[in-house]
């Protein structure tokens, strides 16, 4: 099978963007050096605001279980550095609370920005709104918020993610194949991606024999008894939709602890070095996934805040395109990292989105 791009134009949307509320808990300061093919800019080549002291950022996030989280922010500090900001993350893992209190004190110093990526509405929406009220610019990811007045949107196209490997599934498996959905309610992202599922379920006749699955601090390892259980409920399931990649991996084992799979395929949504890994390996039935770089999304992240900051951003409302990767794809190229996939996908590098002469798109 080849790879098949969904490459999505920056959109204006109106609607406020999906959490994950997952995981994430320390607060430092980013030195990382940029990791790119492009020259570190000069105070001389930037714009103001950014010809001149380091701009003051606060980065508030919730990361998750897995590599995903920390490559994402990886690419954030790169691009940070080389746009001369200094990057402050907090990180709350999992603790919403936290989170909310993160961020109080992210305002309390009087950043230039605030990144806010991930968390849950509820706890965090009132903090985003008194950072606003205080004219500090905000830029959110993944984050859905009942009122997006006065703040930047981000997102990855969750409707473009599972659509895309959700075509791959029925080319697949056909009209009328038994399918079972790896997933839970509660968190945006999969909500937006099981409203495409339901679709493609009624749209292709398919048999949804099960809806089972949860995010948790251990979220591959806690899914593996639900998909066991489901797999033994069920016999003749034929495909299995698992749209997180944590997700994934716990489907991934139970087909394999089950000894199903040459029978059973699985199809998920994201892309990492440990994902990549359990997509080539032998006999692996992860199929197919839906994905961004994560590096070069929490790059491209800054790169729209900075945009923002230096009057170069018309938009209120970024989405970054995603690609579907085929494990038959991976094979073929000899990919056993996502160093590698962005050689042969350079698309997953963002090099052309929110972009300018003096921002070239940095990843970690």
């Amino acid at each position: 099978m080849s790879i098949r791009s969904h490459r999505w134009a920056t959109l204006v949307a109106t609607a406020g963007i999906a959490a994950l509320a997952l995981t994430g808990c320390a607060q430092q300061n980013t030195s990382a050096p940029a990791a790119s093919a492009a020259p570190v800019q000069k105070l001389a080549d930037l714009p103001a605001p950014f010809d001149g002291a380091p701009l003051k950022v606060a980065l508030v996030q919730q990361s998750g279980a897995g590599d995903y989280f920390t490559a994402w922010t990886a690419g954030a500090k790169a691009q940070a550095t080389a746009t001369n900001i200094d990057l402050t993350v907090f990180d709350a893992r999992n603790d919403n609370a936290k989170q909310a209190s993160d961020l109080e004190q992210a305002i309390a110093s009087k950043p230039d920005a605030i990144i806010v990526d991930h968390g849950q509405t509820d706890t965090i929406e009132p903090g985003v709104h008194e950072a606003v009220d205080a004219g500090i610019p905000v830029i959110i990811y993944d984050l859905a918020l009942k009122d997006t007045d006065g703040v930047i949107v981000t997102s990855q196209s969750d409707a473009s993610m599972a659509q895309g490997v959700l075509d791959q599934m029925i080319a697949d498996v056909g009209d009328g194949a038994k399918v079972g959905l790896a997933s839970t309610d509660g968190f945006a992202p999969l909500e937006r991606r099981k409203k495409v599922w339901d679709e493609v379920v009624s749209e292709h006749g398919l048999d949804q024999l099960f809806f089972t699955g949860k995010v948790t601090e251990s979220t591959a390892t806690d899914n593996i008894p639900l998909i066991d259980a489901a797999l033994k409920s069920n016999p003749g399931v034929q495909a299995i939709f698992a749209p997180y990649d944590e997700i994934t991996k716990g489907v991934v084992q139970a087909v394999q602890q089950n000894n199903l799979q040459d029978k059973v395929k699985v199809y998920g949504i994201d892309i990492s070095n440990a994902d990549i890994e359990v997509m080539t390996a032998d006999g692996s039935p992860w199929v197919a996934t839906s994905a961004t770089d994560p590096s070069a999304v929490g790059a491209a992240v800054v790169r729209a805040l900075a945009l923002k900051l230096a009057g170069q951003l018309d938009e209120t409302s970024v989405q970054f395109p995603a690609v579907t990767i085929t494990r038959d794809f991976l094979l073929e190229k000899g990919i056993t990292n996502v160093a590698q996939l962005r050689e042969a996908e350079p698309s997953l590098l963002l090099g052309d989105t929110v972009v300018a002469d003096w921002l070239p798109a940095v990843s970690g």
